[in-house]
């Protein structure tokens, strides 16, 4: 039976008026997460006490959380655990397949990845000294850079700027053909599109949960290992919770089984609940609609805003092996535009130099919301109502 997305819409909180095309930086409100989370607070904190972490099974939440996730991105169920920052999770997995790869000392990623990861591979890289190096390339010369000193792979799927999708396949087949291994960020593919982890042979990814995934500001991250590194990967944050035995307080560290190494700290267990509550949705959607029907809405904007907004560059790519779910245009005074559209209850977002940027999430987002922000967009260039001082001056966040 095909996805029902009127009956997914009306699961969340929208502001009226509101059309919301932000939803791959922040997603909104599940109307069911405010009455999860206050459960949490009120009859297993509030009641339970200490005992919650037994009785309300917070203990468990990173795993069971983490195989709900799992039929999301293609992974074998019982090989992603929950916690964390996503930042938090390239390192460890970063760290781990240098650990598995320990002839080589290249880390191989594209310019166009988030900068947090390439922060994280570059301090990591300076931690360790002896000739472990990052090595950036333009984003479509990732195949050809992937050769015989190339330790692992940091690629980001989907591109955050831009909204270009890389080939997982192709890339890991060609770095295994090498010997390398290859780290997935799934931060703008989970949710937005079918990713199959297992079926390509990915050996790790990593990825965040508050943007398509609905979890909140602050929502956790996750990991994901295959089966074949499961049992023998060292994790670098050996984490109390990660022990194979946490109470039993033994000073020196020792792996928990599999996935359950990965973890690290105290879970986050009221950001958990929120979360469980949105995978509630995602328990009504099937992947191949939701493909189906974000490029049928990113199709649908790209038309009419090309046609009424001339001075607006595209740097998505049109063809949909190609693209995520999202659409970027350029401008000079992207920024600006990007402000007032905002004034207009249009929101998307910016990212600098002049990326106007626009997430489109079917489980919330239809075609007449698609309208609505091209109409605004369109008599927003059209009377330069941007060029407005208040339209100017940049926020902390963008």
């Amino acid at each position: 039976m095909p996805t029902d997305f009127a009956a997914t819409k009306a699961q969340f909180l929208l502001p009226q008026g509101v059309t919301y095309l932000d939803g791959n930086s922040l997603g909104p409100l599940p109307r069911a997460a405010a009455a999860r989370v206050a459960q949490t607070i009120t009859a297993e904190w509030g009641e339970m006490l200490i005992g919650g972490w037994t009785k309300a099974g917070w203990m468990d939440q990173p795993s069971r959380v983490g195989d709900r996730i799992a039929r999301l991105i293609g992974a074998e169920p019982g090989h992603v655990v929950m916690g964390d920052t996503l930042s938090i999770k390239v390192y460890q997995a970063l760290a781990s397949c240098l650990d598995l790869n320990p002839t080589r000392k290249t880390i191989l990623s594209d310019t166009g990845n988030f900068p947090s990861d390439l922060y994280m591979a570059q301090g990591l890289c300076q931690t360790l000294g002896q000739g472990y190096t990052l090595k950036t390339v333009a984003p479509e010369d990732v195949l050809d850079a992937i050769d015989d000193t190339t330790a692992v792979t940091l690629i980001t799927e989907v591109d955050y700027r831009t909204g270009r999708k890389h080939d997982m396949a192709a890339i890991t087949a060609r770095a295994h053909a090498h010997g390398a291994l290859t780290i997935w960020d799934l931060a703008h593919s989970a949710g937005a599109l079918p990713v199959d982890l297992a079926g390509t042979g990915a050996d790790f990814a990593v990825g965040c949960t508050y943007k398509y995934l609905n979890s909140g500001p602050g929502g956790p991250a996750f990991i994901y290992v295959s089966p074949k590194h499961a049992q023998k990967v060292r994790p670098a944050l050996s984490g109390w919770l990660g022990h194979d035995a946490p109470f039993a307080f033994d000073p020196d560290y020792r792996p928990g089984a599999g996935i359950e190494r990965m973890r690290v700290g105290t879970p986050p267990v009221l950001q958990l609940a929120a979360l469980d509550a949105a995978l509630d949705i995602w328990d009504q959607v099937d992947l191949n609609d939701l493909r189906l029907a974000s490029l049928a809405l990113t199709d649908q904007f790209i038309a009419q805003v090309e046609a009424t907004c001339p001075t607006l560059t595209l740097v998505t790519p049109r063809p949909h092996a190609q693209r995520g779910s999202q659409v970027s245009f350029s401008h000079p005074q992207g920024y600006a535009i990007m402000q007032a559209l905002i004034a207009h209850r249009v929101i998307g977002d910016f990212r600098a130099p002049d990326i106007l940027r626009f997430g489109f999430t079917p489980l919330f987002t239809d075609a007449a919301d698609v309208t609505r922000a091209a109409e605004t967009l369109s008599r927003i260039m059209a009377e330069s109502s941007w060029d407005r001082p208040e339209y100017q001056t940049r926020a902390k966040v963008t």
